[in-house]
């Protein structure tokens, strides 16, 4: 399970030094206690993999050298040893599979270049906003154009779109005829656009959600 973590740190200078060999951290000073320094572990989204010694000597593995080819059935042992004289790590990389399976890396490079790609997916992914077009039993051929040029551009930017009419007096009796406009608009905006919830009355209103085509 991919986890992010968050925690503070708070250490006291010594003469010694201090030495931190795992994580991100910030360095914040302290005015009041000019002898502490609070330190604070960038959140990642990072799985960590089995590494070296943390793989078992005696266990059989399937191991994969630095290019991805497959150099066979080996002890782990025999891996390690592999990945020492090229001084790379050995890393389970399918812990599930019959013998696991484990390359030969630089997982500190491995580390980054995941950690990097998983930032820049995140930046790159569009939230999808719900936006509302509001139709009437009564609506026009021309404002029916106007409404699905306006949901037209709200779905080719990737948002989903409710479209809802209000039922007033004598309405309320003829719920279809709604219906019947709900699926009007749908076929104007079929080539962009699929239908999530079909029309349907939902108190004194229809509604009925599209989604972009390229979103299902």
């Amino acid at each position: 399970m991919i986890r992010q973590s968050r925690f503070y740190l708070t250490v006291r200078v010594s003469r010694n030094g201090l030495t931190i060999k795992n994580g991100s951290f910030k360095c914040e000073w302290n005015s009041v206690l000019p002898a502490i320094f609070l330190f604070r572990r960038i959140p990642t989204i990072f799985k960590e993999l089995v590494t070296n010694d943390g793989i078992s000597d005696n266990l059989d593995v399937r191991v994969k050298d630095e290019a991805g080819a497959m150099l066979g059935i080996m002890r782990a042992t025999q891996a390690k040893a592999l990945a020492d004289e090229k001084r790379l790590d050995l890393v389970m990389i399918t812990p599930n599979a019959q013998p696991p399976v484990c390359q030969i890396m630089d997982y500190g490079k491995y580390r980054f270049d995941t950690a990097k790609k998983a930032k820049d997916a995140q930046k790159n992914q569009k939230k999808a906003d719900l936006k509302e077009i509001r139709l009437s039993i009564t609506i026009d051929t021309g404002d029916l154009n106007t409404k699905s040029k306006q949901a037209r551009k709200f779905l080719a930017d990737g948002d989903k779109v409710k479209v809802s009419i209000r039922m007033r007096g004598r309405q309320m009796a003829r719920p279809q005829m709604g219906v019947d406009i709900m699926y009007s608009f749908y076929e104007v905006l079929k080539d962009v656009a699929t239908i999530d919830r079909k029309p349907a009355v939902d108190g004194r209103s229809i509604v009925m959600n599209l989604l972009p085509i390229n979103s299902k």
